[in-house]
Protein backbone atom coordinates (compact mmCIF):
# COMPACT_ATOMS: atom_id res chain seq x y z
CA UNK A 1 0.00 0.00 0.00
CA UNK A 2 3.05 2.29 1.03
CA UNK A 3 4.02 1.87 -2.62
CA UNK A 4 0.26 2.60 -3.97
CA UNK A 5 0.93 6.44 -2.35
CA UNK A 6 4.14 6.95 -3.54
CA UNK A 7 3.06 6.23 -6.26
CA UNK A 8 -0.25 8.82 -6.39
CA UNK A 9 1.86 11.33 -4.80
CA UNK A 10 4.21 11.29 -7.47
CA UNK A 11 1.90 11.46 -9.91
CA UNK A 12 0.16 14.61 -8.47
CA UNK A 13 3.37 16.03 -8.33
CA UNK A 14 4.00 15.28 -11.64
CA UNK A 15 0.50 16.91 -13.03
CA UNK A 16 1.48 20.05 -10.91
CA UNK A 17 4.95 20.61 -12.90
CA UNK A 18 2.72 19.63 -16.09
CA UNK A 19 0.18 22.88 -15.32
CA UNK A 20 3.41 25.20 -14.26
CA UNK A 21 5.08 24.31 -17.70
CA UNK A 22 1.41 24.56 -19.89
CA UNK A 23 1.13 28.46 -17.87
CA UNK A 24 4.58 29.31 -18.49
CA UNK A 25 4.77 27.75 -21.96
CA UNK A 26 4.47 30.08 -24.70
CA UNK A 27 3.82 28.10 -27.80
CA UNK A 28 0.00 27.23 -27.25
CA UNK A 29 -2.97 29.87 -27.32
CA UNK A 30 -5.11 30.49 -24.09
CA UNK A 31 -7.93 27.91 -25.27
CA UNK A 32 -5.56 25.08 -25.83
CA UNK A 33 -3.59 26.24 -22.55
CA UNK A 34 -7.36 25.80 -21.03
CA UNK A 35 -8.04 22.40 -22.18
CA UNK A 36 -4.78 21.48 -21.25
CA UNK A 37 -5.15 22.34 -17.54
CA UNK A 38 -8.44 21.07 -16.72
CA UNK A 39 -7.08 17.65 -18.45
CA UNK A 40 -4.00 17.57 -15.84
CA UNK A 41 -6.34 19.24 -13.12
CA UNK A 42 -9.18 16.32 -13.19
CA UNK A 43 -6.50 13.97 -13.13
CA UNK A 44 -4.98 15.33 -9.93
CA UNK A 45 -8.66 15.01 -8.49
CA UNK A 46 -9.27 11.80 -9.63
CA UNK A 47 -5.79 9.83 -9.10
CA UNK A 48 -6.61 11.60 -4.79
CA UNK A 49 -9.60 10.48 -4.47
CA UNK A 50 -9.29 6.94 -5.94
CA UNK A 51 -6.22 7.04 -3.19
CA UNK A 52 -8.32 8.17 -0.61
CA UNK A 53 -10.81 5.16 -1.28
CA UNK A 54 -8.81 2.48 -1.61
CA UNK A 55 -5.14 3.66 0.55
CA UNK A 56 -6.90 0.92 3.23
CA UNK A 57 -7.24 3.57 6.39
CA UNK A 58 -11.00 3.33 5.49
CA UNK A 59 -13.40 4.43 8.35
CA UNK A 60 -17.44 5.17 9.08
CA UNK A 61 -17.02 8.03 9.57
CA UNK A 62 -15.31 9.86 6.71
CA UNK A 63 -18.24 8.18 4.25
CA UNK A 64 -19.84 11.48 3.42
CA UNK A 65 -16.65 13.27 2.06
CA UNK A 66 -15.55 10.43 0.77
CA UNK A 67 -18.89 9.94 -0.81
CA UNK A 68 -18.56 13.40 -2.22
CA UNK A 69 -14.68 12.78 -3.62
CA UNK A 70 -16.06 9.67 -5.24
CA UNK A 71 -18.63 11.23 -6.80
CA UNK A 72 -16.15 14.07 -8.52
CA UNK A 73 -13.67 11.37 -9.85
CA UNK A 74 -17.36 10.01 -11.57
CA UNK A 75 -18.29 12.74 -12.85
CA UNK A 76 -14.61 13.53 -14.25
CA UNK A 77 -13.10 10.26 -15.18
CA UNK A 78 -15.32 10.25 -18.87
CA UNK A 79 -15.09 14.11 -18.88
CA UNK A 80 -11.13 13.33 -19.08
CA UNK A 81 -11.30 12.16 -22.76
CA UNK A 82 -13.31 15.76 -23.56
CA UNK A 83 -10.68 17.37 -22.02
CA UNK A 84 -8.21 15.34 -23.78
CA UNK A 85 -9.50 15.20 -27.16
CA UNK A 86 -9.47 19.40 -26.53
CA UNK A 87 -6.20 20.08 -25.70
CA UNK A 88 -5.58 17.88 -28.78
CA UNK A 89 -6.93 20.58 -30.78
CA UNK A 90 -10.01 19.11 -31.59
CA UNK A 91 -12.05 22.16 -29.56
CA UNK A 92 -15.19 22.03 -31.77
CA UNK A 93 -15.81 18.08 -31.48
CA UNK A 94 -14.48 17.98 -27.33
CA UNK A 95 -16.88 21.42 -26.68
CA UNK A 96 -19.55 19.01 -28.16
CA UNK A 97 -19.13 16.07 -26.16
CA UNK A 98 -18.58 17.70 -22.91
CA UNK A 99 -22.54 18.76 -23.35
CA UNK A 100 -22.90 14.86 -23.90
CA UNK A 101 -20.61 13.15 -21.31
CA UNK A 102 -21.93 16.53 -18.71
CA UNK A 103 -24.95 14.21 -18.79
CA UNK A 104 -23.31 11.42 -16.51
CA UNK A 105 -22.02 14.12 -14.24
CA UNK A 106 -25.73 14.80 -13.14
CA UNK A 107 -26.32 11.08 -13.15
CA UNK A 108 -23.28 10.65 -10.43
CA UNK A 109 -24.56 14.00 -8.29
CA UNK A 110 -28.87 12.78 -8.38
CA UNK A 111 -27.64 9.05 -7.42
CA UNK A 112 -25.05 9.87 -5.03
CA UNK A 113 -27.07 10.24 -1.89
CA UNK A 114 -28.92 6.94 -2.92
CA UNK A 115 -26.06 4.90 -3.40
CA UNK A 116 -27.45 3.85 -7.24
CA UNK A 117 -23.94 3.86 -8.31
CA UNK A 118 -21.86 3.43 -5.72
CA UNK A 119 -21.83 3.50 -1.73
CA UNK A 120 -20.24 2.69 1.48
CA UNK A 121 -21.01 1.24 4.60
CA UNK A 122 -19.18 -0.05 7.81
CA UNK A 123 -16.54 -2.20 5.51
CA UNK A 124 -15.76 0.58 2.57
CA UNK A 125 -16.45 1.24 -0.91
CA UNK A 126 -18.72 -1.07 -3.11
CA UNK A 127 -20.43 -0.75 -6.42
CA UNK A 128 -24.19 -0.09 -6.59
CA UNK A 129 -26.56 -1.43 -9.03
CA UNK A 130 -26.26 1.10 -11.71
CA UNK A 131 -22.47 1.22 -11.96
CA UNK A 132 -22.45 -0.91 -15.30
CA UNK A 133 -23.94 2.39 -16.27
CA UNK A 134 -21.12 4.65 -15.18
CA UNK A 135 -18.69 1.92 -16.73
CA UNK A 136 -20.48 1.98 -20.32
CA UNK A 137 -20.29 5.95 -20.15
CA UNK A 138 -16.53 5.18 -19.24
CA UNK A 139 -15.63 3.30 -22.35
CA UNK A 140 -17.39 5.32 -24.40
CA UNK A 141 -15.25 8.12 -23.28
CA UNK A 142 -12.12 5.99 -24.21
CA UNK A 143 -13.55 4.68 -27.54
CA UNK A 144 -14.20 8.79 -28.18
CA UNK A 145 -10.28 9.49 -26.85
CA UNK A 146 -9.02 6.78 -28.84
CA UNK A 147 -10.80 7.98 -32.25
CA UNK A 148 -9.71 11.73 -31.05
CA UNK A 149 -6.19 10.69 -31.13
CA UNK A 150 -6.30 8.93 -34.72
CA UNK A 151 -8.11 12.00 -35.94
CA UNK A 152 -5.44 14.49 -34.39
CA UNK A 153 -2.54 11.95 -35.80
CA UNK A 154 -4.70 12.52 -39.19
CA UNK A 155 -4.12 16.15 -39.12
CA UNK A 156 -0.51 16.52 -38.62
CA UNK A 157 2.24 16.16 -41.58
CA UNK A 158 4.72 14.67 -38.93
CA UNK A 159 2.36 12.60 -37.04
CA UNK A 160 3.83 9.30 -35.63
CA UNK A 161 1.87 6.32 -35.65
CA UNK A 162 4.24 4.52 -32.85
CA UNK A 163 3.73 7.46 -30.35
CA UNK A 164 -0.62 7.27 -30.31
CA UNK A 165 -0.36 3.22 -30.28
CA UNK A 166 2.16 2.98 -27.49
CA UNK A 167 -0.15 6.22 -25.64
CA UNK A 168 -2.95 3.72 -26.27
CA UNK A 169 -0.97 0.10 -24.70
CA UNK A 170 -0.01 2.76 -21.64
CA UNK A 171 -3.88 3.67 -21.77
CA UNK A 172 -5.35 0.45 -21.55
CA UNK A 173 -2.38 -1.46 -19.44
CA UNK A 174 -4.01 0.38 -16.42
CA UNK A 175 -7.48 0.38 -17.62
CA UNK A 176 -7.18 -3.42 -17.66
CA UNK A 177 -6.11 -4.50 -14.16
CA UNK A 178 -9.24 -1.76 -12.52
CA UNK A 179 -11.50 -3.37 -14.39
CA UNK A 180 -10.71 -6.54 -14.02
CA UNK A 181 -8.39 -7.26 -10.67
CA UNK A 182 -9.70 -3.68 -9.03
CA UNK A 183 -6.37 -2.87 -8.85
CA UNK A 184 -6.30 0.84 -9.16
CA UNK A 185 -3.32 2.18 -11.45
CA UNK A 186 -5.46 3.83 -13.82
CA UNK A 187 -5.06 7.25 -13.24
CA UNK A 188 -1.33 6.46 -13.13
CA UNK A 189 -1.43 5.17 -16.72
CA UNK A 190 -3.92 8.52 -17.40
CA UNK A 191 -1.35 10.73 -16.15
CA UNK A 192 1.49 9.29 -17.99
CA UNK A 193 -0.30 9.46 -21.13
CA UNK A 194 -1.73 13.13 -20.83
CA UNK A 195 2.20 13.67 -19.95
CA UNK A 196 3.47 11.97 -23.48
CA UNK A 197 -0.11 13.45 -25.75
CA UNK A 198 0.81 16.83 -24.44
CA UNK A 199 4.34 15.91 -25.73
CA UNK A 200 3.26 14.71 -28.08
CA UNK A 201 0.84 17.18 -29.52
CA UNK A 202 3.62 20.06 -28.79
CA UNK A 203 6.37 18.26 -30.77
CA UNK A 204 3.58 18.25 -34.05
CA UNK A 205 3.21 21.58 -33.68
CA UNK A 206 6.70 22.30 -33.76
CA UNK A 207 7.24 20.13 -36.61
CA UNK A 208 4.68 21.57 -38.66
CA UNK A 209 5.78 25.16 -38.04
CA UNK A 210 9.20 24.40 -38.45
CA UNK A 211 8.04 22.47 -41.62
CA UNK A 212 6.26 26.06 -42.68
CA UNK A 213 9.25 27.86 -41.92
CA UNK A 214 11.61 25.86 -44.41
CA UNK A 215 9.03 25.63 -46.61
CA UNK A 216 8.71 29.97 -46.42
CA UNK A 217 12.37 30.17 -46.57
CA UNK A 218 12.88 28.45 -49.14
CA UNK A 219 10.30 30.58 -51.12
CA UNK A 220 11.98 33.77 -49.76
CA UNK A 221 15.31 32.33 -50.62
CA UNK A 222 14.47 31.97 -54.34
CA UNK A 223 13.01 35.24 -54.19
CA UNK A 224 16.17 37.20 -53.25
CA UNK A 225 17.91 34.66 -56.09
CA UNK A 226 15.41 36.09 -58.71
CA UNK A 227 15.39 39.84 -57.13
CA UNK A 228 19.43 39.70 -57.16
CA UNK A 229 19.84 37.86 -60.67
CA UNK A 230 17.27 40.35 -62.26
CA UNK A 231 18.85 43.48 -60.96
CA UNK A 232 22.37 42.31 -61.28
CA UNK A 233 21.63 41.30 -65.14
CA UNK A 234 19.69 44.41 -65.78
CA UNK A 235 23.23 46.49 -64.23
CA UNK A 236 25.51 44.28 -66.46
CA UNK A 237 23.20 44.82 -68.94
CA UNK A 238 24.11 48.56 -69.54
CA UNK A 239 28.08 47.39 -69.30
CA UNK A 240 28.70 44.46 -71.61
CA UNK A 241 27.72 43.39 -74.95
CA UNK A 242 26.49 39.78 -73.97
CA UNK A 243 24.53 40.22 -70.12
CA UNK A 244 26.16 36.84 -69.72
CA UNK A 245 28.97 38.36 -67.46
CA UNK A 246 26.48 37.50 -64.39
CA UNK A 247 26.07 34.22 -65.11
CA UNK A 248 29.61 33.18 -65.72
CA UNK A 249 31.05 35.03 -62.65
CA UNK A 250 28.83 33.07 -60.49
CA UNK A 251 30.15 29.85 -62.14
CA UNK A 252 33.69 30.64 -61.72
CA UNK A 253 33.48 31.59 -58.09
CA UNK A 254 32.04 28.19 -56.99
CA UNK A 255 34.77 26.52 -58.99
CA UNK A 256 37.19 28.50 -57.68
CA UNK A 257 35.44 28.08 -54.20
CA UNK A 258 34.79 24.36 -54.69
CA UNK A 259 38.46 23.52 -55.77
CA UNK A 260 39.56 25.26 -53.30
CA UNK A 261 38.16 23.64 -50.54
CA UNK A 262 39.01 20.26 -52.26
CA UNK A 263 42.93 21.37 -51.93
CA UNK A 264 42.35 22.14 -48.66
CA UNK A 265 42.91 25.89 -49.56
CA UNK A 266 41.50 27.91 -46.62
CA UNK A 267 39.30 24.82 -45.51
CA UNK A 268 38.85 26.92 -41.97
CA UNK A 269 36.05 29.02 -43.73
CA UNK A 270 35.13 27.40 -47.35
CA UNK A 271 32.24 25.22 -46.72
CA UNK A 272 29.20 24.58 -48.22
CA UNK A 273 27.40 27.06 -46.81
CA UNK A 274 29.94 29.43 -47.68
CA UNK A 275 29.78 28.01 -51.17
CA UNK A 276 26.24 28.35 -51.48
CA UNK A 277 26.26 32.05 -50.19
CA UNK A 278 29.13 33.16 -53.00
CA UNK A 279 27.08 31.24 -55.59
CA UNK A 280 24.34 33.07 -54.81
CA UNK A 281 25.44 36.58 -54.91
CA UNK A 282 27.83 37.08 -57.02
CA UNK A 283 25.55 38.69 -59.11
CA UNK A 284 25.78 41.78 -56.73
CA UNK A 285 29.32 42.26 -56.88
CA UNK A 286 28.89 44.95 -59.65
CA UNK A 287 24.97 46.61 -58.88
CA UNK A 288 26.89 49.59 -57.74
CA UNK A 289 27.42 50.75 -61.38
CA UNK A 290 23.61 51.69 -61.45
CA UNK A 291 25.30 54.76 -59.75
CA UNK A 292 27.67 55.41 -62.87
CA UNK A 293 26.76 56.94 -65.87
CA UNK A 294 26.44 55.25 -69.23
CA UNK A 295 28.78 57.59 -71.09
CA UNK A 296 31.42 56.55 -68.88
CA UNK A 297 30.05 52.74 -68.59
CA UNK A 298 29.74 52.92 -72.72
CA UNK A 299 32.67 54.49 -73.46
CA UNK A 300 34.24 52.89 -76.13
CA UNK A 301 38.22 54.12 -75.14
CA UNK A 302 40.26 54.65 -72.30
CA UNK A 303 38.55 56.06 -69.38
CA UNK A 304 40.53 59.85 -68.17
CA UNK A 305 41.63 60.24 -64.47
CA UNK A 306 38.29 62.15 -63.36
CA UNK A 307 36.35 59.23 -65.22
CA UNK A 308 38.58 56.32 -63.32
CA UNK A 309 37.24 58.00 -60.12
CA UNK A 310 33.75 58.37 -60.47
CA UNK A 311 33.67 54.63 -62.01
CA UNK A 312 35.29 53.92 -58.65
CA UNK A 313 32.57 54.35 -56.66
CA UNK A 314 30.46 51.80 -57.95
CA UNK A 315 32.42 50.00 -54.95
CA UNK A 316 31.58 51.95 -52.05
CA UNK A 317 28.08 52.10 -53.65
CA UNK A 318 27.37 48.72 -54.50
CA UNK A 319 27.85 48.02 -50.54
CA UNK A 320 25.31 50.56 -49.51
CA UNK A 321 22.93 49.28 -52.11
CA UNK A 322 23.28 45.81 -50.88
CA UNK A 323 22.29 46.48 -47.14
CA UNK A 324 19.41 49.00 -48.68
CA UNK A 325 18.20 45.87 -50.94
CA UNK A 326 18.32 43.40 -48.45
CA UNK A 327 17.76 45.03 -45.05
CA UNK A 328 14.55 43.55 -43.80
CA UNK A 329 14.71 40.32 -46.12
CA UNK A 330 17.30 38.85 -45.18
CA UNK A 331 20.13 38.18 -42.06
CA UNK A 332 23.03 39.53 -41.30
CA UNK A 333 25.66 37.34 -42.51
CA UNK A 334 24.18 36.95 -45.68
CA UNK A 335 23.79 40.81 -46.33
CA UNK A 336 27.39 41.07 -44.80
CA UNK A 337 28.43 38.62 -47.37
CA UNK A 338 26.78 40.42 -50.18
CA UNK A 339 27.94 43.70 -49.37
CA UNK A 340 31.83 42.17 -48.78
CA UNK A 341 31.46 41.50 -52.28
CA UNK A 342 30.18 44.92 -53.67
CA UNK A 343 32.45 46.69 -52.01
CA UNK A 344 36.25 45.13 -51.98
CA UNK A 345 36.27 42.79 -55.29
CA UNK A 346 38.74 45.52 -56.65
CA UNK A 347 41.09 45.34 -53.69
CA UNK A 348 44.55 43.94 -54.54
CA UNK A 349 46.83 41.85 -52.94
CA UNK A 350 49.59 44.30 -52.07
CA UNK A 351 47.08 46.95 -51.53
CA UNK A 352 47.18 49.05 -54.14
CA UNK A 353 43.04 48.50 -54.97
CA UNK A 354 39.81 50.21 -53.98
CA UNK A 355 38.21 51.63 -52.33
CA UNK A 356 40.08 51.23 -49.14
CA UNK A 357 43.32 49.91 -50.28
CA UNK A 358 43.10 46.83 -48.00
CA UNK A 359 45.63 44.33 -48.33
CA UNK A 360 46.24 40.42 -48.21
CA UNK A 361 43.70 38.33 -45.73
CA UNK A 362 42.40 41.82 -44.77
CA UNK A 363 40.58 41.91 -47.83
CA UNK A 364 37.00 39.42 -47.11
CA UNK A 365 37.87 35.89 -48.40
CA UNK A 366 34.65 36.08 -50.57
CA UNK A 367 36.09 39.34 -52.64
CA UNK A 368 39.31 37.58 -52.62
CA UNK A 369 37.48 35.08 -55.00
CA UNK A 370 35.78 37.29 -56.78
CA UNK A 371 38.33 39.34 -58.05
CA UNK A 372 39.94 36.52 -59.99
CA UNK A 373 36.41 35.34 -61.64
CA UNK A 374 35.29 38.78 -62.66
CA UNK A 375 39.05 39.99 -64.46
CA UNK A 376 39.53 36.74 -66.09
CA UNK A 377 36.14 36.34 -67.04
CA UNK A 378 36.79 40.62 -68.21
CA UNK A 379 39.26 39.63 -70.23
CA UNK A 380 38.20 36.81 -72.40
CA UNK A 381 35.23 38.89 -72.96
CA UNK A 382 34.41 41.41 -75.77
CA UNK A 383 33.49 44.68 -74.19
CA UNK A 384 32.44 48.39 -76.04
CA UNK A 385 36.02 49.31 -75.16
CA UNK A 386 38.39 46.56 -76.51
CA UNK A 387 38.06 42.85 -78.11
CA UNK A 388 37.98 39.70 -76.41
CA UNK A 389 41.69 38.38 -75.32
CA UNK A 390 42.70 34.64 -76.01
CA UNK A 391 42.27 32.35 -73.15
CA UNK A 392 45.66 31.72 -72.88
CA UNK A 393 47.07 35.31 -72.60
CA UNK A 394 44.14 35.70 -69.78
CA UNK A 395 45.50 32.72 -67.99
CA UNK A 396 49.34 34.42 -68.40
CA UNK A 397 48.12 37.85 -67.10
CA UNK A 398 46.39 35.83 -63.85
CA UNK A 399 49.42 34.02 -63.06
CA UNK A 400 51.45 37.20 -62.95
CA UNK A 401 49.53 39.27 -61.13
CA UNK A 402 50.17 36.65 -58.35
CA UNK A 403 50.82 37.98 -55.06
CA UNK A 404 50.21 41.65 -56.71
CA UNK A 405 46.62 42.09 -57.44
CA UNK A 406 44.96 38.30 -56.63
CA UNK A 407 45.50 36.00 -53.60
CA UNK A 408 48.34 33.89 -54.24
CA UNK A 409 46.56 30.74 -52.78
CA UNK A 410 43.78 30.81 -54.69
CA UNK A 411 45.63 32.06 -58.20
CA UNK A 412 47.60 28.58 -57.73
CA UNK A 413 43.98 26.65 -57.07
CA UNK A 414 42.43 28.86 -60.19
CA UNK A 415 45.83 27.89 -62.63
CA UNK A 416 45.73 24.36 -61.39
CA UNK A 417 42.75 23.62 -62.49
CA UNK A 418 42.39 25.83 -65.36
CA UNK A 419 45.32 23.71 -66.73
CA UNK A 420 43.49 19.97 -66.06
CA UNK A 421 40.77 21.62 -68.09
CA UNK A 422 42.71 21.97 -70.84
CA UNK A 423 44.30 19.04 -71.00
CA UNK A 424 40.69 17.22 -70.71
CA UNK A 425 40.30 19.53 -74.26
CA UNK A 426 36.87 21.24 -73.00
CA UNK A 427 37.93 25.00 -72.38
CA UNK A 428 36.27 26.20 -75.79
CA UNK A 429 32.90 23.90 -74.72
CA UNK A 430 29.79 25.98 -74.45
CA UNK A 431 28.58 26.16 -70.33
CA UNK A 432 24.98 26.42 -69.01
CA UNK A 433 24.51 26.64 -64.70
CA UNK A 434 22.80 23.18 -65.04
CA UNK A 435 25.36 21.34 -66.87
CA UNK A 436 29.01 22.91 -65.54
CA UNK A 437 31.59 20.37 -67.62
CA UNK A 438 33.98 23.02 -67.77
CA UNK A 439 35.13 26.39 -66.75
CA UNK A 440 34.71 28.89 -69.80
CA UNK A 441 31.67 29.93 -72.25
CA UNK A 442 31.74 28.80 -75.78
CA UNK A 443 31.45 32.69 -76.47
CA UNK A 444 35.11 33.16 -75.72
CA UNK A 445 36.64 31.12 -78.14
CA UNK A 446 38.64 33.02 -80.86
CA UNK A 447 41.89 35.47 -81.21
CA UNK A 448 41.42 38.93 -80.20
CA UNK A 449 42.53 42.04 -82.74
CA UNK A 450 44.05 43.73 -79.53
CA UNK A 451 45.65 41.21 -77.35
CA UNK A 452 46.36 44.39 -74.77
CA UNK A 453 43.27 45.77 -74.07
CA UNK A 454 42.66 48.76 -71.49
CA UNK A 455 43.36 46.86 -67.99
CA UNK A 456 41.38 50.06 -66.21
CA UNK A 457 38.59 49.06 -67.49
CA UNK A 458 38.60 45.07 -66.64
CA UNK A 459 35.68 44.84 -63.77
Amino acid sequence: MSFYVFATVLLELMMIAMILHVLRYSGFTKVQKMWFILTFLSVIVCSAAELAVHCGFYKPVFDIPLTILTMMQFSLSPLLAVFFSGALGLHKEASIALKIFSLNAVLEIVSAPFGWIFFFDETGYHRGELFPVYMACYFIALTYLIVSMVVVGRRFRHRDSSTIVMVLITLIAGIIPMTVFELHIAYLSIGICACMCYIYYNDLVQEDIQADLITNQEKMSKMQEYTISGLASLIEGRDTETGEHVTRTCRLVREIAEHARCEGVYADVIDEHFISLLYTLAPMHDVGKIVVSDRILRKPGKLTAEEFEQMKVHTTQGGKLVRQILDGIANEEYIRFASDIATYHHERWDGTGYPQGLSGEEIPLCARIMAIADVYDALISERCYKKAMPEEEAIRIIREESGTHFDPKLTEVFLKYVSQEQAQGVMGQAQTDAEPSGWFSSSHKGKAENKNGNQKRVS
